[in-house]
């Protein structure tokens, strides 16, 4: 879906636009939202198989602080943004996808947005790239804690799990995506109804605005068209896994070396990042901020837009 001023669809969000471009020949659309010029732009990094436009209800409240871009990853589900090969959808390629797109826009300076496998995206992306000046993780799917007995089952059964799964599961989206997806949308819309909750999200989602549950509404619809999008969120959920649980040594060493300041946000109610992976972060790097949202859960960007743009603000403040 998108707009030449998403003004259209509502006020609250008047002035963020739908843009298209391409990265090495592949298409990609981005919401823009214009700011201060002076300012480093803010550069929004959805979560696993989501949009852009999960930071709706975000955009307007950072906007005045400088412009705000957020794209769509390659491997969403019902983004504009091309899928150009398999691997699309892994963390480390969308890593490399954002260097290259920020290359694309002349991005100079970026303060850069990571929400829930989106942190782990920004991590990798921020511990390399030039112009990155700070970095915002909320509710990032990075490594926890591990006892050894559970380190040794990741490295062993877990890595077959990956190895076999994946590619079973892929092929059978790919022949049933479009009646699984009829089945979970005959349930009801999974931030209002009983019978399609998001139960893993944790917090309260009667908390999210109506425009935002109405247009994500629409895009779930919309994936009817595309079931072999799927197949992608599978490939995103492998890999975030791989990285949480058994390839977990890149990721540590991005933490360990990430050169700029970083604000942790985190919801105390989110049931998949609890606070054991919290606080091990926080022990690898005391110098990064803590700033946790109470009663918020794992979709806290949506939950509680207003507390998660004053925190940002707060610690950019000079």
């Amino acid at each position: 879906m998108r707009y030449d001023d998403w003004g259209e669809r509502s006020p609250r969000w008047a002035g963020i636009r739908s843009v298209m471009t391409e990265v090495h020949g592949t298409p990609v659309h981005y919401l823009r939202a214009p700011g201060p010029p002076e300012a480093p732009v803010r550069l929004l990094v959805h979560p696993m198989g989501a949009t852009g436009t999960f930071w709706m209800d975000v955009i307007p409240l950072l906007a005045p602080h400088g412009t705000v871009i957020a794209p769509d990853l390659p491997g969403t589900f019902s983004g504009h943004t091309g899928t150009p090969h398999p691997r699309a959808a892994k963390a480390h390629v969308n890593a490399r996808f954002l260097a290259a797109f920020t290359r694309t826009l002349g991005l100079e300076r970026t303060l850069v947005h990571g929400w829930s496998m989106g942190g782990l995206v920004a991590l990798l992306y921020a511990s390399r790239a030039a112009g990155v000046e700070r970095l915002v993780l909320a509710n990032p799917t990075l490594p926890g804690p591990l006892t050894t007995a559970e380190a040794a089952g990741w490295q062993t059964l877990g890595r077959l799990a990956l190895a076999t799964a994946v590619p079973v599961l892929r092929g059978t989206l790919r022949l049933y995506g479009r009646k699984l997806l009829e089945a979970k949308l005959a349930k009801g819309d999974p931030l209002t109804s009983p019978g399609g909750r998001l139960d893993l999200s944790g917090g309260d989602l009667t908390r999210v605005s109506p425009e935002l549950v109405e247009l994500h509404a629409e895009e779930r619809r919309a994936m009817l068209d595309r079931p072999d999008r799927l197949a992608a969120a599978i490939v995103a959920f492998a890999s975030a896994t791989e990285s949480m649980f058994v390839a977990r040594r890149p990721v540590l060493d991005a933490i360990d070396a990430l050169p700029v300041p970083t604000l942790l946000l985190w919801g105390d109610q989110d049931p998949l990042i609890e606070r054991p992976v919290i606080d091990h972060l926080l022990a690898r790097r005391p110098d990064w901020e803590l700033r946790t949202i109470e009663g918020a859960g794992h979709l806290m960007p949506m939950e509680t837009p207003a507390e998660y743009a004053e925190a940002v603000t707060r610690w950019t403040a000079p």
